[in-house]
């Protein structure tokens, strides 16, 4: 079991303040360095392995709001098109348009021909834009909004990485640990 090779694979380095996981390889030699006994090291990956289930939860929730935001974004971007589409035709009809009062309240609305829109931007703020400054502000959002998830699927996909080697390497210390204690049982027999 234990070799003469380094006990671990180099040291990776955190991402966006997740800590990386290193392999072991010799169980033997990362107690060594690392100072601990087995049962102390095996409380620390434990301890390590919670806390990347706790980041990795938060990550998920993150990515959930952005993956609802998206279809926000991208449905206000379309009813921006259809007003600036309407307001080219010249049409003197007024657009009917259903709208979400508050969650399953619905009220109908028509609208003139505008050259403006309101955006609810959060935190009770509602700001007028030009049809023109909403679809570049609404498809600035929708860019970022893309390159976050883009971010976030990325560190989710190296702490699920992290994760496999926390596991891996418990499985490592553990299995040594019994091998050891066998051996050590095994000569304790031969002694009595």
């Amino acid at each position: 079991m234990a070799s003469s090779s380094s006990s671990s694979s180099p040291i990776v380095a955190e991402r966006r303040g997740i800590p990386g996981a290193s392999f072991v390889q010799d169980v033997q030699t990362y107690l060594t360095e690392s100072g601990l006994d087995v049962n102390s090291a095996l409380a620390f990956l434990q301890e390590r392995l919670q806390q990347y289930k706790i980041v990795e939860m938060k990550l998920l929730a993150q990515q959930r709001d952005l993956q609802a935001k998206i279809p926000d974004i991208e449905k206000c971007l379309d009813v921006v098109a259809t007003l600036e589409a309407k307001k080219g035709t010249g049409e003197t009809e007024p657009l009917l348009a259903d709208f979400e009062v508050s969650e399953g309240i619905y009220s109908r609305a028509r609208i003139e021909d505008t050259d403006s829109v309101c955006l609810w931007l959060g935190a009770n703020v509602m700001l007028e834009y030009s049809c023109e400054e909403a679809t570049a502000l609404l498809q600035k959002n929708l860019e970022n909004a893309k390159a976050s998830l883009d971010i976030l699927v990325t560190d989710l996909q190296f702490l699920r990485d992290q994760v496999t080697i926390t596991q891996v390497t418990i499985a490592r210390v553990y299995n040594w640990d019994v091998h050891q204690r066998r051996i050590r049982q095994a000569a304790a027999a031969e002694d009595s």
